[in-house]
């Protein structure tokens, strides 16, 4: 018998969305241990410290909380992991944005102990996914760190989530944009997804209603967070962007637009840009590849430009476009590791290319239309 890649779906033992969930954090910690390393964004750690902290103790339960250090990388990962086990913690709490997340992860796997996400910008897929994003100590893509689980539990705060920069809220619906057009492409191709299995149907429908939930909510939800309150339209899309973008990518599968985004981190000018900003360009630059119907398009940039999403290279960051530095993100795009392959047809680094430079045109037409 010829052994077959068989398929995939995999998910958060749990899923919770509400508002006023971050001091119930002892609740959520008692269901796995008893002594909780908190990973903490800066600009959230003195609400962890002054709410979660003491919730821990009432509970009858040990934390402790520590800051991370802005970067995804070994050496942090490394860091982080012997401070809890000096602490002889034994549940790793991770609060704040993806790479907080991500290293929130690495570091339970390392020293094997279960781990609980509250993300505070819905930004990423990191929360939901069995895989961390390693970075170097300059910034740039080194690897995915694949997870043998998910993590425990996700908890989205859709408070917190709606009093984040507007930005971020955006740059979460930028990177759920993509999960539908990667993971179709995924499944036409019958590619490899995230946990190294065949894409499922089950995930192409997750993917297909986390881009039905963006186009339904976007406006009335961006309506409420420039404003930092939190609605049932929010509420909506952090489901689409941080639990079904998360799923649907892991295992509906990855294609061009997170592979170009992978090169693009070679772009020193773009390193202020959002993950989900850039994936955005990846997007309009695989819908170019796959020559989309014009509408599809339409339906896309409309979500865009309702979430005041960039879309040309100058307004994600780039001050002059190199044709070689652009070159090197198209070779780095179709790496042999990267995702491109997924794509249902074979591509190029010319290929590329000459798509990144047609949807740069395409991006500057439609902006140029209002």
């Amino acid at each position: 018998m010829v052994e077959k890649t068989p398929r995939s779906v995999t998910s958060p033992k749990k899923f919770i969305v509400g508002m006023g969930l971050l001091s119930q954090l002892h609740d959520f910690v008692n269901d796995f241990g008893d002594n909780a390393f908190i990973i903490s964004d800066e600009f959230i750690l003195d609400r962890v410290t002054n709410e979660c902290l003491p919730g821990l103790e009432k509970a009858g339960l040990k934390g402790a909380a520590e800051k991370f250090n802005y970067e995804c990388t070994d050496e942090e990962i490394k860091r982080l992991g012997e401070i809890a086990g000096q602490q002889k913690a034994n549940v790793i709490v991770g609060v704040g944005g993806g790479k907080t997340l991500d290293t929130a992860k690495a570091v339970a796997h390392y020293y094997k102990m279960p781990v609980l996400l509250y993300p505070t910008i819905a930004s990423t897929d990191a929360p939901c996914t069995a895989l961390a994003v390693v970075y170097t100590k300059d910034g740039a893509f080194d690897r995915y760190l694949f997870l043998p689980q998910n993590p425990d539990a996700v908890i989205a705060d859709t408070s917190i989530v709606a009093g984040a920069p507007v930005r971020f809220f955006a740059a979460g619906v930028g990177d759920a944009l993509s999960t539908y057009f990667e993971a179709r492409a995924c499944f036409n191709s019958d590619g490899i997804n995230l946990m190294n299995k065949k894409p499922s149907r089950t995930g192409l429908g997750m993917a297909k209603m986390c881009y039905d939930l963006l186009r339904e909510n976007v406006v009335e939800a961006m309506d409420a967070v420039r404003n930092k309150v939190s609605t049932r339209a929010v509420e909506e899309v952090v489901e689409a962007t941080i639990y079904l973008s998360g799923i649907g990518a892991e295992t509906g599968g990855l294609a061009a637009a997170h592979a170009i985004h992978n090169g693009m981190t070679e772009i020193e000018d773009l390193h202020h840009a959002q993950h989900g900003e850039k994936v955005v360009f990846g997007l309009l630059t695989q819908l170019v590849l796959e020559k989309a119907p014009r509408e599809e398009i339409d339906d896309v940039v409309r979500v865009l430009k309702a979430a005041s999403l960039p879309m040309t290279l100058k307004e994600i960051g780039l001050k002059n476009f190199v044709e070689a530095d652009w070159r090197k993100v198209a070779e780095l795009a179709c790496a042999k590791d990267d995702t491109m392959s997924n794509m249902p047809f074979t591509v190029t680094p010319e290929d590329v290319y000459n798509a990144i430079v047609a949807a740069n045109a395409m991006a500057e037409r439609y902006r140029a239309e209002g």
